[in-house]
């Protein structure tokens, strides 16, 4: 397992890492996510993703019951606020109000003092950023947080977060978590690259898998019991981004032809060319068998396979400027 730093920050992590959003509290139950975040621990894997949204806080308490195994010092853990209730609560959104109680109540559900990371989990046009960033300098301030980020923040809002956090005097948003893979690639690899530098951000991606299809599951069709029957929403807007079309299943087919040819799985060679950018600090799995991440897992062991002429045959089947 290699560990990489958050961008220029001090902080490391983990290349693969472990995310709860869709399994944690549906596919897995408390048992299983022990026996995965245990089997984590054994290859390595010490940072560990969730948020306050992701099945209504079921995800942060499993986590954090499972983590209460381990040393405090050996993990990396974060979570996201911005979804939780109705705006006119005051229960989403990036508000002072809301970022320190839901942060608050994020750490009573993982029982922990602290996160090492908090998200600010989308960009809030309901909220100006100066208040965002007073609600980020109290959490960083009181000790809630080590550090801070962003998901699927644009560039522009992150170079404005940072600048206001150096006008504050806090720490700028050191990492972002946006989709990443090989069918939405221009954000981390065209828009964000003047933040690699200034202010140095790092990346912990998500959806490596395309939510499943860069696997070729869905080459014939939906089927029972997937994750785009069981989440309708989900499906809906993979299919109005145009990541189901024919189009798409034509150069799946390609990509499970390359990967047959290697003699891995797809899942191993798509995660395995996200872990070949330098850019990418960790790459967050959503894992709903301890069988699928043993799969996933092994991307580390192929990924010295990559070589230039493997990267353009990947390349030739999935050229950024098609889907972006």
């Amino acid at each position: 397992m290699e560990y990489r730093k958050v961008g220029k920050w001090g902080l490391m992590l983990s290349e693969l890492s472990i995310g709860s959003w869709l399994t944690f509290g549906r596919k897995l139950g408390l048992k299983e996510v022990r026996q995965l975040i245990r089997r984590a621990f054994d290859e390595g894997i010490t940072f560990f993703d969730t948020a306050e949204a992701y099945n209504g806080g079921v995800a942060e308490y499993l986590m954090g019951q499972a983590l209460k195994d381990f040393n405090r010092m050996d993990y990396v853990v974060s979570t996201k606020i911005f979804w939780w209730g109705p705006r006119e609560r005051n229960q989403m959104g990036l508000s002072r109000k809301h970022l320190i109680e839901g942060l608050t109540a994020s750490l009573k559900r993982l029982q922990m003092d602290y996160v090492d990371i908090v998200y600010c989990h989308r960009p809030d046009p309901e909220t100006p950023m100066e208040e965002v960033i007073s609600g980020i300098k109290y959490i960083l301030d009181s000790g809630m947080a080590l550090y801070w980020g962003t998901s699927e923040w644009s560039a522009r809002e992150i170079q404005q977060a940072t600048r206001m956090a150096r006008e504050a005097g806090i720490m700028p948003p050191i990492v972002e978590q946006p989709q990443y893979n090989l069918l939405v690639r221009k954000r981390v690899e065209v828009e964000y690259a003047p933040l690699y530098q200034e202010p140095g951000i790092g990346l912990t991606t998500f959806s490596p898998l395309a939510s499943g299809i860069l696997t070729g599951k869905y080459l014939e069709g939906i089927p029972e019991g997937s994750r785009l029957e069981e989440f309708p929403t989900l499906r809906q807007w993979l299919e109005e981004n145009g990541l189901l079309g024919e189009e798409v299943m034509k150069r799946v087919r390609k990509f499970k032809s390359l990967a047959n040819e290697l003699g891995v799985s797809m899942s191993q060679l798509a995660i395995a060319w996200i872990l070949k950018n330098e850019k990418v600090t960790s790459v967050i799995l959503g894992v709903s068998s301890i069988e699928q991440f043993e799969e996933n897992l092994k991307a580390i062991e192929i990924k010295d396979m990559l070589t230039e002429d493997i990267l353009r045959k990947i390349e030739d089947i999935f050229p950024i400027e098609d889907r972006n």
